[in-house]
């Protein structure tokens, strides 16, 4: 009997569970082109939302039970597979200079502000950061039910951060 992957026993990838299922992370020239999506969907279930939504064939499943797989060549970076994927394992990840953009659904109240500082998290929950909010989807204009973020984080962070926190106001620390 085979040991059970540590994401079914935990309920999230780890940042090499997510290595060993992409076949490897983009390249770093890749990463500072464009945007690139990360499919974080290690489960075969059947779900093709983000195949059927790619403009450029960039998501192949041969089959609806299939994991997604991108060709980060092809991937133009649209964030069309984040805002529509149900499971929200679609994420964005772009190299600007010293900093990385993250653009990942928020699903939690209140929505951030652009501009707006937020905390960052990491797949367990956990605070690793702050962050400054440059684009925000809003649910109305989403292609799918869940707001779309993207959030400047340390690239140091950008394997790392799948989640933020607002904090206004009295919130502060």
């Amino acid at each position: 009997m085979s040991e059970i992957p540590h994401y079914l026993r935990e309920g999230y990838l780890t940042v090499e569970e997510l290595t060993d299922y992409l076949g490897g992370l983009p390249s770093e020239e890749r990463l500072r082109k464009r945007p690139v999506a990360i499919p974080e969907c290690p489960q075969e279930i059947p779900c093709t939302p983000c195949k059927e939504i790619c403009p450029v064939d960039a998501v192949s499943m041969p089959t609806p039970n299939d994991k997604p797989v991108v060709d980060y060549e092809k991937c133009v970076g649209c964030s069309l597979c984040v805002q529509i994927c149900p499971g929200l394992a679609f994420f964005m990840v772009h190299y600007v200079g010293d900093r990385a953009r993250i653009t990942l659904p928020h699903e939690l109240l209140p929505l951030p502000e652009r501009g707006e500082e937020v905390i960052l998290l990491n797949r367990v929950g956990e605070e690793v950061g702050r962050g400054r909010v440059v684009l925000v989807i809003p649910r109305e204009k989403s292609k799918g039910d869940t707001p779309i973020l993207t959030v400047e984080v340390p690239i140091e962070l950008a394997w790392d951060v799948r989640a933020v926190r607002v904090v206004r106001g009295d919130d502060n620390e």
